[in-house]
């Protein structure tokens, strides 16, 4: 992201500007959201530009960080909170069978008792979104008689920055997608098909009463978290 910069007030510490392999090697992770369980970015930043006392301008930003750009919106409002992860932070452990069960934590100062008023309880739940599949990428619709050629890119969670193989791992126990027909706000048709590739044929099309413009959205599905984000 080359646009505006990224005005934010840290209540403590001090940010630096990084080169760009030092960003594409990790430094400079923040994370952005609106303080609930699930609304957050994490994002990464090449300049950081003093403005005041503990106030910076962040730009040159690689957004969407961790499989987050799902929740990414084109801009977070004024009033966001945000996170330098720079190893203080530590994320909380859960396993498989423990994700969207609510449980309850009190935060507050190590140095006090959980009984001290400074400590607040929260009930919280999370999805795991870090489980959370990519949206596909390339989604396009080619014309082959009187069939429409739906097809697209996988991307991959784990194992996707090596050029050396054919093609990125899975990172899913099989290949699924969903695949949906919308024409106008109505959902025409679903269907899960095992490839990157769909068929709208003409007879489809009639029986589902699609005669003019539609829309194709496909999303990939784990096994362990669901339906991902669609393109």
């Amino acid at each position: 992201d080359r646009g505006a910069a990224l005005r934010v007030r840290l209540t403590g510490g001090a940010v630096a500007s990084a080169s760009v392999e030092q960003v594409l090697n990790g430094a400079n992770l923040m994370a952005i959201g609106d303080g609930s369980a699930e609304r957050w970015e994490l994002f990464q930043f090449a300049e950081a530009q003093p403005v005041s006392p503990r106030v910076y301008d962040l730009s040159m930003r690689l957004r969407g960080q961790a499989g987050t750009e799902a929740v990414a919106p084109g801009g977070w409002p004024a009033g966001s909170k945000v996170v330098l992860m720079d190893g203080a932070p530590q994320q909380i452990g859960l396993g498989l069978a423990e994700r969207d069960l609510a449980r309850h934590y009190r935060i507050g100062p190590a140095q006090r008792p959980p009984s001290d008023g400074s400590y607040v309880h929260l009930v919280e739940a999370f999805a795991g979104v870090g489980l959370r599949p990519y949206a596909p990428a390339q989604l396009r619709v080619l014309r082959h008689g009187g069939n429409h050629l739906a097809s697209w890119v996988r991307r991959t969670r784990v194992g996707g920055d090596s050029w050396s193989g054919l093609d990125v791992p899975l990172g899913e126990a099989r290949e699924l997608y969903l695949v949906r027909v919308y024409a106008g706000a109505v959902l025409k048709r679903e269907e899960t098909v095992g490839a990157a590739a769909w068929t709208y044929g003409a007879a489809l099309r009639a029986s589902d009463g699609v005669a003019q413009s539609y829309e194709i959205h496909v999303a990939q599905v784990s096994e362990t978290f669901g339906t991902g984000p669609f393109a």
